[in-house]
């Protein structure tokens, strides 16, 4: 790393620490429990002091769990409803409607406003289903960059980078996004973005906690 990249990236360092310090307690006031860690690594040792030993975890499609090493993690130390078990699309399908009773549900978003509100867009509706509704708490991790000034630009961003990249992570030439690497608002039988939704606030408070990740995690 050169002086110029060992500049930007301290600049985005204290950017990010001192925008996460506003957001907590924006989060804190929509009800949200909230912390801010620097690091991948930080992430994941909040996330475990958060998960009790013995509740059982789940968690919706996230390429942002992965990377902190969450899901590997709760694989190895505590009892999961893991659908990439499942040998059958029947089997698979009973794991994520079990998943919306667990103990403790994983997950990120697509986008977060700088007034506290979480945005999200599924395609099955499960992710956003258990973090409405079922587990007893939810652990939503979120990168830094996926913070949006309005919710219109969090929705666009959830549209217009997570969809797009999505597309990428799945791509069976179905959606239009997949094909040109643009959102179209497409509405086609295989469309990703069948459910949008917005979180204003965590009741009770506190169900839902937010860990904001200073480095990039995410799409």
């Amino acid at each position: 790393m050169n002086e110029t990249e060992r500049l930007v990236e301290r600049c985005k360092r204290e950017r990010n620490a001192i925008m996460a310090a506003t957001l907590v307690t924006r989060l804190k006031g929509r009800g949200f429990d909230a912390y801010y860690c620097a690091t991948k690594e930080e992430a994941l040792q909040q996330a475990i002091a958060l998960i009790p030993k013995d509740h059982v975890v789940s968690w919706g499609g996230s390429v942002t769990i992965g990377q902190i090493g969450l899901q590997q993690y709760c694989r190895e130390h505590y009892r999961c409803l893991d659908r990439d078990t499942a040998k059958t699309p029947e089997e698979r399908a009973e794991i994520m409607r079990k998943a919306l009773l667990c103990a403790t549900f994983l997950c990120s978003a697509n986008a977060l406003t700088a007034d506290g509100e979480i945005v999200n867009i599924d395609g099955n509706g499960n992710r956003v289903a258990a973090m409405v509704y079922g587990p007893h708490q939810v652990l939503c991790i979120i990168g830094m960059q996926k913070v949006c000034k309005t919710l219109a630009s969090a929705l666009d961003r959830a549209h217009e980078t997570a969809a797009t990249l999505n597309g990428r992570r799945f791509p069976d030439g179905k959606t239009p996004c997949e094909k040109t690497g643009l959102c179209f608002d497409c509405n086609v039988p295989d469309t990703m973005c069948n459910y949008v939704l917005t979180i204003r606030r965590s009741k009770p408070i506190g169900k839902i906690k937010v860990i904001l990740v200073g480095e990039e995690v995410g799409f």
